[in-house]
């Protein structure tokens, strides 16, 4: 085997395979023998039909491009082994001569990592936000910790936003009773927007054993489209009531004594979260002006393939939920080309970001052991509620195994990183990832699959 290699762009090669005849001879007999065991020729046994028959009855031509299909990945990886390429994705191949008994002559266009001038992390500087919690955002919380004691009592009034009633609804389009338009004692809270368009508006006022009429266009169903005349009764009306603000409610909503330890245990978690947002600013900020310096390119064809994975999961999740595409197009009031440009500047980035790592990786000469791959394995499963043993073999049959690891190794990298970066929040403080880590582990997750 022959081979040169042409450099088309910074992120892109065009290799040049020459295969003599005789080098085909491995795959040739492969063809003949994998094809023997498909076709049953009279007289011979399943296996053992002789090439020349199988050229009769299949044809030569099938079998060369049998072997020549074979072939040719093997001798683009030995391609790219001689020519030392860290390739990206997968190949474009082009068969330029081939004819039975001569050589196989074929180029393979790829995408491979570009040679990237990495600045040094210490000169990096970055501002986040100061850490300020108000007072408000403790109320918040702890209103909403007072909303899920909440109670119901039945009233003898008209139902306003806020309470919650038992309603019957039928919807009918030109007379005709709706498919599954019906139900009798649904609960719902008046102006929560859960139901029918229209519904609350329609409930507002009316008391128990009132009814009213809307109307509102169906979304599903063989009316999707169409508007329906919606008739609701309601049956009765209950206004929450909630518990005092008190030690006593802390009690009962929380393991602690007194109101004011557990609006100190809110602002603690408060803290928390804000000290996890700092972390996730601080990186994304260094990984966008790191990006920059080193002048990183995005491979064309990695990007294509990144936008066509994440577009396709977005239609695998809407299908779960029973949606599709163009509903969640239409929902968002966006066209296909406005999403597409919007995957790919996020696939693009996300390239930029994963060669980076990769380029920092090899320069720290970060590794992976056996246990930090094996952790990151048993705590994919444990969210995929999957065996970890099960997950992995799962992760093996798919050639997805390398992918963790190369997520776990840029983790690692990214760490390294940011251990030398420069941090300051808007005041001018230095911002220690010292300070930070107890509150951000779980960032772990979030940095390995940025």
């Amino acid at each position: 085997m022959k081979s040169t290699v042409e450099t088309l762009s910074p992120t892109r090669v065009r290799l040049a395979i020459e295969v003599p005849f005789v080098e085909l001879e491995p795959s040739l007999k492969k063809a003949y023998r994998e094809i023997g065991q498909q076709v049953q020729v009279p007289g011979f046994r399943r296996g053992k039909v002789p090439a020349a028959v199988i050229d009769q009855r299949v044809g030569r031509g099938a079998v060369l491009n049998e072997a020549v299909q074979e072939a040719i990945p093997q001798n683009i990886l030995a391609a790219v082994r001689e020519h030392d390429l860290k390739t990206l994705g997968r190949p474009e191949v082009e068969i330029t001569e081939f004819n039975d008994g001569d050589s196989l002559n074929f180029t393979a266009e790829v995408d491979v990592r570009p040679e990237l001038t990495l600045p040094d992390p210490a000169t990096i500087e970055v501002t986040v936000d100061e850490l300020q919690i108000d007072d408000s955002e403790i109320d918040e919380q702890v209103k909403s910790l007072r909303e899920r004691f909440a109670t119901l009592k039945t009233v003898e009034r008209a139902a306003q936003e806020g309470d919650f009633v038992q309603i019957d609804l039928n919807a009918t389009v030109d007379g005709e009773d709706v498919p599954g338009g019906s139900a009798t004692n649904l609960s719902h809270e008046v102006g929560s927007k859960q139901l029918l368009p229209g519904l609350d508006e329609a409930v507002v006022g009316l008391a128990a054993n009132e009814s009213a009429t809307f109307t509102t266009q169906l979304v599903g169903g063989d009316f999707a489209g169409k508007d329906a005349e919606v008739a609701v009764t309601v049956r009765t009306v209950k206004e929450k009531e909630l518990p005092e603000l008190n030690d006593e409610f802390a009690q009962m909503a929380s393991e602690f004594d007194t109101l004011e330890e557990l609006r100190g245990d809110v602002r603690e978690r408060i803290t928390k979260g804000k000290r996890v947002e700092q972390i996730y600013a601080a990186r994304d900020k260094a990984l966008e002006q790191l990006v920059a310096a080193a002048e990183v390119p995005a491979p064309e064809g990695v990007v294509s393939e990144e936008v066509a994975s994440r577009k396709q999961a977005m239609v695998d999740q809407l299908e779960r939920i029973g949606a599709s595409l163009e509903e969640y197009l239409a929902a968002e009031e966006k066209t296909e080309e406005q999403l597409d440009e919007e995957l790919k500047t996020a696939a693009t980035e996300g390239v930029k970001i994963q060669l980076l790592l990769d380029t920092l990786a090899d320069a720290d000469d970060v590794q992976v052991s056996d246990d930090e791959f094996g952790h990151e394995i048993v705590h994919r499963a444990q969210r995929a509620g999957m065996p970890p043993q099960q997950y992995y073999d799962q992760l093996v049959r798919s050639g997805a195994a390398a992918a963790v690891f190369g997520d776990v190794r840029r983790g690692k990298a990214l760490a390294s990183v940011m251990e030398r970066v420069t941090i300051k929040d808007a005041a001018g403080n230095a911002v220690t990832l010292d300070a930070l880590k107890a509150e951000g582990d779980e960032a772990h997750d979030h940095d390995h699959e940025h």
